[in-house]
């Protein structure tokens, strides 16, 4: 036996577990499938906070690649003659640096950057230097660079991890490569250039990336971290952010437009999470575009899920700008309104169409498909459905088949929640967005929050949620059977309610702003905590259709005499599948008999597997450290005729699988 399961043997011998304890009593009827579980119903949101773009899912190394940053020479150090131009070949980063020599045969000229955090690389992986250059001045010799990787504060002899020397033979702007194979594995390394020619040399967008990135794309993503997306096999992915495509104000809000095209012409901009939190600040957060919205495309093309984008109504964010000037008057939204017809253009487009035409340029002819968009984020006030209307008046004459998302504001009940549901229905959006970082008192009274909803109305997307624990605003275990405990509301309710994303989505673990966060790194590892783990076990366990459970007649949400349980069951066509998933709130062991009513004449139930999530201390989740402490452990099911008997232990997330076939 494990450790667990001694520690819960002996628990259930002193608190008197015997086969007379109380049997939780549920029923399933298989032979009345439900409403459709959508495709779309277990999803991702990306945002980028906690350096998630940047520093995170963008493999780029480099920061203020094209010294581009206010102050333009941010994330580097430099030695002997560098001067900073702005007359480049590129319209919206006209930035670069020139160097020239020293003036002493014994001296040095160049530039060290210090990636995000340092830049991790590991020993043996090809890392692609790539740099657009020009010999400075009339020169009828060509110039030369070293390139360096150094592992900073060695105590070694020779500090650098790889080196190679480029010749720069253009007089005209040029693009340059090369290979890059550090001897070790180093997770604060920084790149390094030495003029290593008497003839100055001008450099712009300097970049280092690895050459195993996600699917191998040169302007591609961490692999690791893409990977694990790709591992949850979500419905739908939600970009390119929350507040991040409001803006801190209108000029720093995303514009999508900025971030198609040419990496080396897509401009700076501002993090809206910049200034957001004085005890979190990091002055030098900004947005490269690199991961543009060509690359969140392709991204949820390869990782099978529906895109969302995200796109601004006009509105700055409500939270820091309270006074009507600092908005887009009604009147002048229509440059707004093209953008949102131009994106649709964009993914869905052929390629000889204005917008069509560039995404087929960046590499990819075939359109997208894009169904859904969102229109604003959680915009509250009378402000937003007023600009939300000509939106959709819009869209919905060019491409009348593109479902649209509104918002219910930022909170899960209250004043504005109230007041926007209504004017939701009133424009006939296709879904309203909800947001909830709730504690978990709220988690477990809202079992049955769906429940009484409209059928009839704007389905339901939860766009963004949570559970923060009171006094524990930090990822353990609890939080993520809570989320697990309340998700078994969603999918009761798949009828009314669509799609359902976790947010925030990734966190490195020097440069967070905000948490709890799904997905945790630093510059050469990744960490899946339960609340990834929970996700996960609903998207892999989704189900065709909602199957009825109940006990004595009522759904289980955790109610009265239902001792801390929550559960709810789906029927996967596919595979004649039946998957019930019970979630175990309570510090008790709970036996449960699980009936399964409506099986037809010689069908049977055949155990499959039972996955289950569950820890011995609660406050505990997944570490850097010990990255596979907690993780889903699967095991025999089996069943005795038509009914299905087990143990649940405290806190545990059990999902219980079970195939039915004709009987001979």
């Amino acid at each position: 036996m494990t450790s667990y399961q001694l520690l819960f043997a002996a628990f259930a011998l002193a608190s008197g577990l015997t086969a007379s304890a109380q049997v939780n009593e549920m029923a399933v009827d298989v032979k009345k499938p439900g409403a459709a579980i959508q495709p779309t119903m277990y999803g991702l949101f990306f945002e980028d906070i906690n350096y998630g773009a940047d520093g995170g899912l963008y493999a780029e190394l480099v920061k203020n690649r094209s010294f581009e940053f206010p102050q333009r020479l941010m994330a580097w150090k430099t030695f002997g003659t560098v001067e900073v131009l702005s007359d480049g070949p590129f319209e919206r980063n006209p930035h670069y640096i020139r160097l020239s020599g020293p003036g002493h045969a014994h001296k040095h000229t160049g530039v060290e950057n210090e990636g995000y955090f340092g830049m991790g690389v590991k020993q043996g992986e090809a890392y692609r230097f790539s740099v657009w250059a020009r010999i400075a001045q009339d020169a009828p010799a060509p110039s030369k660079i070293r390139v360096e990787l150094v592992k900073p504060n060695s105590s070694s002899e020779w500090h650098a991890l790889a080196a190679q020397e480029l010749t720069v033979d253009a007089k005209g702007w040029k693009k340059y490569q090369l290979t890059l194979t550090p001897a070790a594995t180093e997770a604060k390394a920084t790149l390094r250039i030495f003029l290593t020619s008497p003839v100055p040399v001008d450099l712009e967008h300097i970049s280092l990336f690895p050459e195993g990135t996600w699917k191998g794309h040169e302007n591609g993503l961490r692999k690791d971290l893409a990977q694990a997306l790709a591992d949850v096999k979500p419905g739908v992915l939600r970009f390119p952010g929350g507040c991040i495509v409001e803006g801190t104000d209108l000029a720093t809000r995303y514009d999508w437009k900025k971030t198609v095209g040419p990496v080396e012409n897509r401009p700076l901009n501002e993090n809206r999470w910049h200034y957001t939190f004085p005890h979190r600040f990091y002055p030098d957060y900004y947005q490269s575009g690199g991961l543009g919205f060509y690359e969140f495309f392709l991204l949820s093309e390869e990782i099978g899920a529906e895109p969302l984008p995200v796109i601004s109504c006009g509105l700055a964010c409500q939270f820091q700008n309270n006074h009507p000037e600092a908005h887009v008057p009604v009147a002048d939204l229509a440059p707004y309104i093209q953008d949102a017809l131009d994106l649709v253009e964009f993914a869905n487009g052929d390629e000889h169409s204005t917008w069509g035409k560039v995404r087929a340029e960046m590499g990819h002819p075939a359109p997208f498909n894009l169904k859904l968009i969102a229109i604003g984020n959680e915009q509250w006030g009378a402000e937003y459905p007023e600009r939300l209307e000509p939106f959709i008046k819009a869209i919905r004459k060019a491409y009348p088949n593109i479902k649209i998302i509104g918002s219910s504001g930022p909170g899960s009940e209250g004043e504005q929640f109230d007041y926007l549901w209504p004017e939701m229905k009133r424009l006939n959006v296709d879904l309203v967005d909800e947001h909830f970082y709730r504690p978990e008192s709220w988690f477990l009274s809202q079992g049955t929050r769906y429940d009484g909803y409209d059928r009839k109305g704007p389905k339901v997307f939860a766009g963004e949620y949570a559970c923060h624990g009171k006094g524990k605003k930090w990822n353990h275990f609890h939080a993520s059977l809570l989320e697990a405990a309340f998700m078994t509301g969603l999918e009761r309710n798949a009828d009314v309610v669509h799609m359902a994303t976790y947010a925030p989505l990734f966190a490195h673990v020097e440069g967070w702003q905000w948490r709890p966060d799904m997905i945790w790194f630093d510059n050469l590892n990744v960490v899946r905590t339960t609340s990834y783990y929970v996700q996960q076990l609903y998207a892999l366990n989704k189900g065709s259709h909602v199957l009825p459970l109940t006990m004595s007649q009522k759904p289980v949400a955790g109610g009265e005499n239902q001792n801390g349980l929550f559960a709810s069951a789906a029927w996967e066509e596919r595979d004649n599948t039946v998957i019930v998933k019970v979630v175990n709130t309570s510090g008790k062991p709970q036996p449960i008999s699980v009936s399964f009513a409506g099986l037809k004449k010689k069908e049977t139930l055949t155990g499959s597997a039972c996955v289950k999530l569950s820890t011995g201390d609660v406050d505990k989740d997944n570490t850097l450290e010990h990255p596979l402490a907690i993780t889903p452990q699967e095991s025999p099911l089996s069943i005795s005729g038509s009914t299905l008997s087990a143990t649940i232990e405290p806190y545990t997330f059990a999902v219980y699988k079970l195939v039915k076939a004709a009987g001979k």
